[in-house]
């Protein structure tokens, strides 16, 4: 599982994804936080190299993880492995929105270290990003999609945002783990909504998981289509829509603007 998103469209996704491979384990994710179930393969299973890795199922089971890797360090493995990749990607606006949300919780006992939205913005317009600059992050995975659809299934937050019915069952199948009956699709999906996610005590939690500085509840924000539109001004908009169309539509990619 790869991503380009932040905070709570990857949680989402994780929820989801765990949700479709451990049915009968479902609810787990009322007491136990989706970033605990799948683990981060950078932050959280390869971080202390004298600990042994997290796994995020039995060693007789499929193993599910997570990484805002992106495809450029990862190639030689993918090229080489059958594992299944979903990547998820986010519109670049409310990719920097939450992005610059994100950065500031972390950066809150150090004020001086915080951004502003023209900083984030010109930071992200440059390719100054976690994990890399975002439009290389996404058409490496887009292009690896195309090339390997077998393996790397390729979507985005406002599609399946729309239609998660839709997209629950494509996952399944995908997984190779598809849904006999409309519901238990319909059960993932209500138990995986983000309200109903946000609902749980364990994801709203002050405390902080042991392998990261920020609390359990920082990963919930508000995963709204188009919140970019409360926090950017027209001139931002318009420079992020250009190189959007520079970079994405330039390759076919009609998306972003």
């Amino acid at each position: 599982m790869g991503m380009s998103t932040w905070s709570i469209c990857t949680t989402w996704l994780k929820s989801l994804i765990y949700s479709i491979l451990n049915r009968p384990s479902k609810n787990k994710l009322v007491v136990e936080h989706p970033h605990e179930l799948v683990p981060f393969l950078e932050i959280q299973v390869f971080a202390e190299a004298d600990e042994p890795p997290v796994l995020a199922a039995p060693s007789d089971g499929p193993r599910l993880f997570a990484t805002h890797i992106p495809y450029q360090l990862l190639s030689k493995t993918l090229h080489s492995s059958p594992c299944k990749v979903v990547y998820l990607t986010r519109n670049p606006k409310d990719t920097l929105v939450s992005l610059w949300h994100f950065v500031n919780k972390w950066n809150k006992e150090n004020p001086h270290q915080s951004w502003s939205l023209d900083e984030a913005t010109d930071r992200f317009c440059r390719g100054v990003s976690l994990y890399g600059p975002y439009y290389d992050h996404v058409i490496g995975y887009k292009e690896l999609s195309l090339k390997r659809p077998e393996n790397v299934m390729f979507v985005t937050f406002e599609e399946m945002l729309k239609d998660p019915h839709d997209y629950v069952k494509k996952l399944g199948d995908f997984l190779g783990c598809p849904f006999k009956e409309e519901d238990e699709v319909n059960e993932v999906v209500k138990n995986c909504s983000i309200e109903v996610l946000s609902s749980h005590d364990v994801n709203k939690s002050e405390e902080s998981p042991a392998w990261f500085s920020l609390p359990y509840n920082s990963f919930f924000r508000k995963g709204k289509i188009g919140d970019y539109k409360n926090y950017l001004n027209d001139e931002s908009i318009q420079r992020i829509d250009t190189l959007t169309k520079e970079r994405f539509h330039s390759l076919g990619f009609m998306y972003g603007v």
